[in-house]
């Protein structure tokens, strides 16, 4: 099995392992209380702590831990809420068609108009920013594009014959959605939810790197980036390591989502 992985899908494929394996026990991994504070301010890397301190005296490669498990466990929460909404709305839109689609396909329309990010910094400015609000707000609006990529693999595939012949059978919409068109778009949308994780980690990082998102004392990479900002200047580069686990795990998702779009056959003319 793993000789028939290419090297890059491999290589992404342990490295995201290693960042979803560290989230997940964090609690045992970590050498530190996620707030404790054991040193002085920006203290060098040492024996007791690996990547030196942040800047108030917290060990950073604990902050670390404990900020991958939160930008982890949010953007998969995020993910995941966006392609059940997208796609089953997407599918829907595309079995029902007429005005019902015309409807939802515009209001889509109408909320990618905006940026995201824009819409996202009014919503959070309003509302209590908690870790559910974040999930939400994150989840809904990236579910617009989930939607467009569900709608358009659905309408291709309602016209097949098989779709026909359970409408003619007298199937209904429900079963069609669940029975028929869903196992014949699972390969675009399994390849397309490695590329909305990527962007559900950006995602929570910018915020919280802009003060709308994780608030402490909870830690995200975004968040250790803005409270670790000013030691640039002095030649520290405390804020440089979730910068680069960031881009590391994006980087690693984004060659497996790659492989997987690879191995993405083309519609079927049946269930097979």
């Amino acid at each position: 099995m793993i000789k028939n992985i290419p090297l890059s899908a491999l290589i992404g494929l342990i490295i995201t392992g290693v960042y979803f394996f560290v989230a997940i026990f964090a609690g045992f991994v970590a050498p530190y209380g996620m707030a404790e504070v054991v040193g002085d301010v920006w203290e060098p890397a040492s024996a007791a702590h690996v990547l030196g301190t942040d800047n108030i005296g917290r060990d950073l490669l604990t902050r670390m831990i404990y900020g991958g498990q939160t930008t982890i466990f949010i953007a998969t929460a995020g993910t995941i809420l966006s392609f059940v909404t997208g796609s089953t709305l997407g599918f829907l839109a595309a079995v029902l068609g007429g005005w019902a689609d015309q409807l939802l396909s515009r209001l889509v329309d109408l909320l990618m108009a905006i940026p995201s990010l824009i819409l996202a910094l009014v919503i959070l400015a309003m509302v209590p920013v908690t870790v559910p609000v974040l999930i939400l707000v994150m989840g809904l609006l990236d579910a617009t594009r989930v939607f467009r990529l569900a709608r358009s693999v659905a309408v291709d595939i309602n016209v097949m014959e098989y779709v026909e012949a359970a409408s003619l059978r007298g199937e209904g919409r429900l079963w069609v959605i669940f029975r028929e068109i869903l196992p014949n778009a699972l390969s675009p949308l399994v390849a397309e939810l490695g590329l909305r994780f990527i962007f559900m980690v950006l995602f929570i990082s910018t915020l919280s790197f802009l003060g709308l998102g994780v608030q402490p004392p909870l830690a995200d990479w975004g968040g250790i980036v803005k409270e670790n900002k000013d030691g640039i200047i002095y030649g520290i580069g405390a804020a440089l390591y979730p910068a680069i686990a960031i881009a590391t795990l994006a980087i690693s998702v984004n060659l497996v989502a790659d492989w997987v779009l690879n191995r993405t056959t083309s519609l079927k003319g049946g269930r097979g």
